[in-house]
């Protein structure tokens, strides 16, 4: 990777992946394009624009020598079910800009898909790489669709496309969103403002979740990876921690004192979708992929930073 343009690089792992990538590559390399949420202290380059959009991609991709693309674009469960027309659009149309551009161009991609793929027949408990793919939301609908259109063109053209079944991201710089595993990034914000938190989803709901270090560096460690030692092409597993609100909730307690209320709303029933834990064990072996964080070290860290960032010291 020379030359490397994010789209959705300002949302929530947009935000952190820029600057990993220009740690790696320099800033002259990494060409960030966005639409809101640009922070006002970011350094690189910026270009503006609103995707789907062929034109401009391919004038980006021409201006700045971009060989690889991570293509973060798109719109998210809970939203997604608001406009799913505007979702499909959104999201489909971009990726088959992204890869049509990829064939002209040669270029390498990275695209996320997620859990959201999953659906309410899939095995919930240790789900496993190779499974039954029915989503029940327009999100999901085009994480799966958007699977085997990648495959599609790494089997058609050849493209080096290459993707992760994202699960809950859990960050503390990019603020919670309102998406169905959100939940578990606005408790922390809350728990050290008001020391309260009104949760969506049932005390018992179990899903998968990760901390953005770990995302961050399983999408960097998929894109060195050796083509050969690549076996999916569709999307491959990712997990790391599963856990309840009720059990982030008693973790969060050991160091800030917290209060939680329970009121489900249209979310509970995209999460009782979803897996509760995943198996990995494809991208253990073809990639090495490992995780670092746990619940414990995953809470100490949120707390630690948030203090910063809203300049707490109790």
């Amino acid at each position: 990777m020379k030359n490397i343009l994010v789209t959705g690089a300002f949302g929530q792992i947009g935000s952190e992946l820029v600057p990993a990538l220009q740690n790696a590559y320099g800033e002259k390399s990494v060409v960030a394009l966005g639409n809101t949420h640009i922070p006002h202290d970011f350094t690189g380059i910026v270009e503006m624009g609103r995707l789907p959009d062929a034109q401009l991609l391919n004038t980006l991709v021409k201006k700045y020598k971009i060989d690889t693309i991570f293509h973060l674009v798109s719109l998210l469960s809970a939203k997604g079910e608001i406009d799913p027309a505007l979702t499909w659009h959104v999201n489909m149309q971009s990726l088959r800009d992204v890869l049509d551009i990829a064939v002209t161009h040669k270029l390498r991609v990275f695209w996320p898909s997620s859990i959201a793929a999953f659906g309410p027949t899939t095995p919930r408990t240790s789900t496993p790489q190779r499974t039954i793919l029915e989503p029940t939301t327009m999100y999901g609908v085009t994480k799966t669709a958007g699977e085997l259109l990648c495959q599609y063109y790494h089997l058609k053209y050849e493209v080096d496309v290459r993707s992760v079944r994202y699960p809950g991201i859990i960050s503390y710089k990019a603020e919670p969103g309102g998406g169905t595993t959100d939940y578990a990034v606005a408790i922390y914000y809350e728990a050290l403002k008001q020391g309260k938190y009104m949760c969506y989803l049932k005390s018992d709901t179990m899903l998968p979740m990760m901390y953005m270090d770990d995302a961050v560096r399983a999408t960097l460690e998929l894109m060195h990876a050796p083509d050969d030692a690549l076996t999916v092409r569709t999307s491959y597993n990712l997990a790391a921690v599963s856990f309840t609100p009720a059990q982030l909730t008693h973790e969060i307690q050991k160091h800030i004192p917290l209060t939680v209320s329970y009121a489900p709303d249209h979310r509970q029933a995209i999460a009782d979708s979803w897996p509760q834990s995943i198996d990995d064990s494809v991208a253990r072996v073809d990639w090495g992929w490992k995780h670092a964080y746990d619940v414990p070290l995953l809470t100490h860290t949120m707390i630690r930073e948030l203090r910063k960032k809203f300049s707490i010291t109790r």
